[in-house]
């Protein structure tokens, strides 16, 4: 049968052979123009004037646009309406769209856009660009929020050992290979098709609709692949899709908008930096008593995924972990920098981290091995098993999971070979961290966790299905097609999936909150079980027919004008939640994993080198172990980028992102990949009915990495000789990891 079939990606032969279309390979139609966008130069500032004459009188100029130029409403929020598509009157970071340039070439158009500071006119203004001074002036996009559960300041103060400290965070580019692009083709009857990479096509269809002062069932958006998202064009490709699609309505010709690599960095936003702040009170075990701890996130301009991403780390803070009295604040700061938003993880790592370096640090406090001290604060099977949100953990498997990748990894022998190798090696030191992860599956908007599906069964027996997931190289489309095979028992190679469309699959949710096998493939398998009743039921009037191959079967059903298409539809079951208590279920499940990573650091440079990784990883009953473990090692890969590597610098003063090309930002490449790389599945299924009894593995595998993280720190630690805490921020670029070195030196002299 097909699902638990490692089947290669559906897509892979045309990937490799380059024929696989993205938007930019779409043959452009005639007379199709090039838009591209003029930045505001200010990271915050008066807008006066645009110098529109000078602009239109470039070579090739067909027109250029303002916000006076949008006819319906100049903003693209998906949930605080606080967003302009195009500058209006404040200019609020720098690379701010403040006009777009409509061209007969791209180049053209990028030539004319780039004039923006010479026909700019506007008056500076002071800019925060910091998030902890935005939160000292106490400036925020949305209110600050409390999940909080027990005593802790009693807890607090009547702790045994106590400690206070803090920790920096940096934000992750997305990185999609594949840039933002939007193309929109006027249709007849005032309708317009957008070609949109995104993975969110309704919201697409409703932002382009409201801002052309139309409605929704007059604009087509169609996705057939993203060359990655990650979360980056779940909400923020909407800056493009308007512009493209107000243009191209205004000129009554095709327009497209693909944005160079610089100006997407400059104009988008992305995983969100944190600040911490914790008071942690405990006993002799490590058993973490109480906690008070602040979350402050840069959430930039606007609060565009904000709100839900400083809910997930709220929720996602307590990871593995019993926390019987604690309270979090989560402040999301407001500044004058590009409005961050989801990436793969949503606030979930971030959260999670700060709990993993509380916990190293107070392992180190006491002296105790730090694995036994997570193990300590482990949530229980049948007690001290609730969330602070309210969550009863059913299905905690951390335990058993933790212990096998403990054998495997044989992390006791490490831990000893790693501590004399270090008493004889003053300059290069190893480290050694084990961290688990906990992560809950469902959108925490409890409306989004539903989705739509045709299937369409032809009368040669082959069949077509049409979902409301996109497909950014995760393999989406083929687990929906395994799962539709395996319902209607036909083979793999009968069934084809075509590209999201608004026009066939209504009110869709993103591809977001790692659900989208478990939305599309629900929903695909409610349609395909349709059609399967109904071929059945034929088959029981008509018994001479039972044992006729599947295409002549089709055939015959067809002939008797039996129904063989049908609608699917899925909503998740047993959720609810309540954002101002921010109490409930906001979790159909949790997905579990663990790793070991074992680092080399050189002491002198501050580089690193990760030796060795061994991952475990809870997939329940896997719909493709093949896809599920390049998701995992990919997801750790990229994760140990935002970590060690990927840093975000702005300018002090003037609020420009200097890293903002490949030249100056730097991703893992091959290169960065360990040499022992060891990755297995967890045997165990889901306790919830979910597709098959799998389990997501878009997000949960992106928190492994921490372990790469402390073991830097392990490494660090070894030459205090594991006495002081190192100050260690994430990334841990080299010079991050100078700095822990010689804070640790100085506090052991």
């Amino acid at each position: 049968m097909s699902v638990g079939d490692s089947r290669p990606h559906e897509s892979a032969h045309l990937h490799v052979s380059g024929q696989a279309t993205y938007i930019d390979d779409i043959p452009e139609a005639a007379g199709t123009l090039h838009a591209a966008l003029g930045l505001s130069p200010v990271a915050h500032g008066r807008l006066i004037a645009i110098d529109l004459d000078r602009l239109r009188a470039q070579p090739g100029v067909v027109a250029v646009l303002t916000a006076a130029d949008i006819p319906g409403t100049n903003d693209c929020g998906p949930i605080v309406h606080d967003d302009p598509v195009l500058a209006d009157g404040t200019l609020r970071y720098l690379g701010q769209p403040v006009f777009a340039v409509i061209a007969s070439s791209r180049e053209l158009a990028r030539r004319a856009a780039a004039l923006a500071k010479q026909v700019i006119t506007c008056e500076p203004l002071p800019a925060l660009l910091d998030a902890r001074a935005a939160h000292a002036a106490q400036q925020y996009v949305v209110p600050p929020m409390v999940l909080a559960r027990g005593d802790a300041d009693a807890a607090l103060a009547t702790a045994p050992h106590r400690l206070r400290s803090s920790f920096s965070l940096g934000g992750q580019e997305q990185f999609y290979l594949e840039g933002q692009i939007s193309y929109a083709l006027p249709q007849e009857g005032r309708t317009l098709l957008l070609h949109c990479s995104t993975q969110h096509p309704s919201e697409m269809q409703q932002v382009v609709a409201h801002a052309l002062h139309w409605s929704a069932h007059q604009v087509q958006v169609v996705c057939r692949r993203m060359g990655g998202g990650f979360g980056g064009k779940e909400s923020q490709s909407a800056v493009f899709a308007v512009i493209a699609a107000v243009a191209a309505v205004q000129l009554q010709r095709p327009v497209k908008l693909r944005v160079d690599r610089d100006d997407d960095f400059l104009v988008t936003g992305r995983r969100h930096p944190f600040e911490f702040d914790w008071d942690v009170g405990f006993d002799d075990q490590g058993r973490i008593l109480g906690v008070v701890v602040d979350l402050i996130a840069n959430a930039g301009h606007s609060a565009d995924l904000s709100p839900p991403v400083m809910t997930r780390a709220l929720c996602h803070f307590d990871n593995a972990y019993w926390l019987p009295h604690v309270r979090m604040n989560g402040y999301c700061a407001k500044t004058n920098t590009q409005s961050n938003t989801a990436f793969r993880g949503f606030g979930g790592p971030q959260g999670a981290l700060a709990v993993e370096v509380i916990l190293d640090d107070i392992a180190r406090h006491l002296g105790l091995d730090p694995l036994a001290v997570r193990r300590a604060n482990f949530y229980g099977t049948t007690e001290s098993n609730v969330t602070p949100y309210g969550q009863v953990v059913e299905d905690n498997v951390i335990h058993g999971l933790v212990d096998q990748l403990a054998r495997s990894a044989e992390v006791d022998q490490r831990r000893a070979q790693i501590t004399a190798f270090n008493a004889g090696s003053p300059v290069l030191k190893k480290g050694l961290a084990l961290t688990p992860l906990k992560f809950g599956i469902s959108f925490n908007v409890a409306h989004f966790n539903q989705a739509g599906a045709l299937v369409h069964v032809y009368a040669d027996g082959s069949v077509l299905v049409n979902h409301g997931g996109t497909e950014m190289g995760q393999g989406l489309n083929t687990k929906v097609a395994q799962v539709v095979a395996h319902e209607l028992e036909v083979p793999f190679e009968l069934v084809r999936v075509t590209a999201t469309d608004t026009h066939k699959v209504a009110n869709t949710s993103a591809t977001a909150a790692s659900t989208g096998s478990d939305l599309n493939g629900k929903a695909a398998q409610d349609a395909a079980r349709q059609i399967k009743h109904r071929l059945a039921a034929f088959v029981q009037a008509h018994p001479q027919h039972a044992a006729l191959p599947w295409p002549q079967l089709v055939a015959q059903a067809y002939m008797a004008r039996v129904q063989l298409w049908s609608d699917g539809f899925y909503v998740t079951p047993g959720l609810h939640w309540d954002r101002v208590k921010l109490q409930g279920k906001p979790f159909f499940y949790f997905a579990y994993g663990a790793a070991v990573s074992e680092v080399l650091v050189d002491t002198l440079t501050g580089e690193h080198r990760l030796l060795r990784a061994d991952l475990l990883h809870d997939a329940g009953r896997s719909l493709n172990p093949a896809l599920d473990i390049g998701q995992i090692e990919g997801a750790f890969i990229q994760g140990m980028g935002w970590l060690t590597m990927e840093e975000l610098v702005w300018h002090p003063s003037s609020g420009l992102l200097l890293t903002h090309a490949p030249s100056t930002y730097k991703i893992p490449t091959a290169n960065d990949c360990p040499a022992v790389f060891n990755t297995a599945l967890y045997d165990n299924g889901n306790v919830a009915d979910s597709i098959h009894r799998s389990k997501a593995v878009g997000e949960p595998p992106l928190l492994l990495p921490f372990s790469v993280l402390l073991a830097i720190r392990d490494a660090v630690s070894a030459v205090g000789g594991h006495r002081v805490q190192p100050p260690l921020r994430a990334p841990a670029t080299p010079e991050a990891v100078l700095d822990a070195l010689d804070a640790v030196r100085a506090a052991a002299a």
